[in-house]
């Protein structure tokens, strides 16, 4: 008779040959192409998670209240559950449909689908997510979202169909499909069809909002030519004009989210007590090397590796030996403290040609690919990774550990990465620089490691060069530090992220 080992064996081989068979699925129909024995089987032993009867998505013991795994397949599990349900006739709502082309990167508590066969229900799916399906008309044409299949509405028929509380509520969101549409005519087209003149003069007042007068009178002009009169309406509560407009979305969202957050960092730092002060840069040079075993131990132990003061002693007074010695070879922690040992020195190098007369912008600029390498280097030498793998940026998906919050897919990450870059240099600022520095460089992600370690080099390298103290985020106060970015992230509220950096710039005092 097979053990319970055995059994498991068998099971987890069947799971295997169907997700060979099928790719890299994330949303398996359990009793339908497993089994029933093999699926109970592997439910139990936690290598598959329920999402509603009869679906499950993979996952791995011990990951059991875990919103990461249910994160990773969300997307995944509603444009399959949904073709299965409605086949090709469904979309999400206008107001969602933007939601994707803006580059928003949230999963959404509840998602709004339409279809004609919908019944008006709502499915509760994991975590406080759902999805509302409501019988309603599709678009004649649809667009599937190339990733992950999502059905949308076209983007110049989502921003005609979305209604005037979407402008005011999602205002980040509008701005940002506004800004990267590169033609009026579908929407102009789409209007005269279907008679929408006052939705096309809500339009035309929110194109002019955002500085497009071209479009906007464009709008107007031809539908008026048609016979439709139209009234202008700005449905924002204020006009913010946008001076480039990128085709990215991606682009025109960090630009976006910049111009709004600033004015709270600004706000935030004008309440405080905090002032900058010149000091000599070998005085500067020299609070680094005095800071630096504080600073790695708390970077490296917010990152969740086991650091201590001995080892990292070890690794400056430079008695580390992967190559002969076998322990050191093997330890993770030992090549991440190494990693930010070199790092750290470059990170020094790179504030001191600012005091030179390099920009402190332009030094992150030229050098935060360097910091991030020299994270990882000891990695090379051991052999564990190869030199080609930290060129440039990443080219896969990464997810924060239970996170709503995803970064930005990899095709995206480097317009957003040369946004940030433009940002930077166009801020005078130099507070502003590194608390939102900070901030969008672990909202993109650019790297599929060591994100928040090269987002702490930014912060402090703009910090120490525009006369700001260098800041140890500790880790006793991981929870709060990782809390505030989720806020930002999630809910475009830069506000505690900022009170949290200022409380440990105050307590320095």
């Amino acid at each position: 008779m097979a053990t319970i080992q055995e059994k498991l064996a068998e099971s987890m081989a069947v799971l295997k040959a169907y997700q060979d068979e099928h790719g890299e699925n994330l949303v398996i129909r359990g009793v339908d192409v497993l089994g029933r024995t093999h699926t109970e089987r592997l439910v139990s032993s936690g290598y598959l998670q329920m999402v509603i009867k009869g679906w499950y998505i993979p996952s791995s013991p011990g990951s059991e209240g875990d919103s990461t795994v249910w994160y990773v397949s969300y997307w995944s599990f509603v444009a399959t559950y949904l073709d299965s349900k409605f086949g090709d006739r469904w979309c999400l709502s206008p107001e969602l449909s933007l939601y994707f082309h803006s580059g928003k990167s949230v999963i959404p508590k509840q998602l709004i689908v339409r279809s004609e066969t919908a019944t008006n229900n709502i499915i509760q799916l994991p975590f406080g997510t759902s999805i509302l399906d409501i019988k309603a008309s599709v678009p004649s044409t649809i667009e599937r979202e190339p990733r992950y299949g999502v059905r949308l509405y076209p983007l110049p028929l989502a921003l005609l169909l979305a209604g005037p509380d979407y402008y005011r509520k999602c205002s980040l969101e509008a701005r940002t499909c506004l800004s990267s549409l590169r033609d009026v005519s579908p929407i102009i087209s789409a209007a005269i069809d279907g008679g929408h003149s006052t939705r096309a003069g809500r339009v035309a007042g929110a194109l002019r909002s955002i500085g497009r007068n071209e479009m906007a009178d464009a709008l107007l002009s031809t539908m008026k030519h048609v016979g439709y009169k139209l009234t202008e309406e700005n449905p924002f509560e204020d006009d913010v004009r946008i001076g480039t407009f990128a085709p990215s979305p991606y682009a025109s969202r960090i630009r976006l989210m910049w111009m709004k957050m600033r004015d709270v960092v600004l706000s935030s730092l004008s309440a405080s007590s905090i002032i900058p002060e010149q000091q000599e840069p070998a005085s500067i040079l020299a609070m680094m090397d005095a800071t630096y075993i504080k600073d790695s131990y708390n970077s490296l132990s917010i990152e969740g590796y086991k650091i201590t003061e001995g080892l990292l002693e070890k690794v400056r007074s430079g008695n580390w030996d992967p190559k002969n010695d076998e322990q050191d070879k093997e330890r993770k922690n030992a090549l991440a403290a190494r990693g930010y040992y070199q790092a750290y020195q470059m990170l020094r190098e790179s504030i001191a040609s600012v005091f030179e007369g390099k920009p402190a912008a332009e030094m992150y600029v030229k050098d935060h690919q360097g910091w991030h390498f020299q994270l990882f280097e000891p990695c090379i030498r051991a052999g564990i990774l190869k030199a080609s793998d930290l060129v440039g940026y990443r080219t896969h998906q990464v997810y924060i550990r239970n996170s709503m919050h995803v970064p930005l897919n990899p095709d995206a990450v480097l317009d957003a990465m040369t946004a940030l870059s433009s940002l930077m240099k166009e801020e005078e600022n130099a507070f502003v620089r590194a608390v939102l520095g900070h901030f969008f460089f672990v909202y993109i992600h650019p790297y599929m490691d060591g994100n928040g370690r090269t987002a702490r080099f930014v912060m402090n390298s703009q910090f120490v060069t525009g006369g700001y103290p260098w800041v140890v985020v500790p880790v006793e106060r991981r929870n709060e530090y990782m809390s505030s970015l989720e806020k930002a992230s999630v809910e475009d509220n830069i506000e505690p992220f900022v009170q949290f950096i200022v409380s440990l710039i105050t307590s320095l005092a």
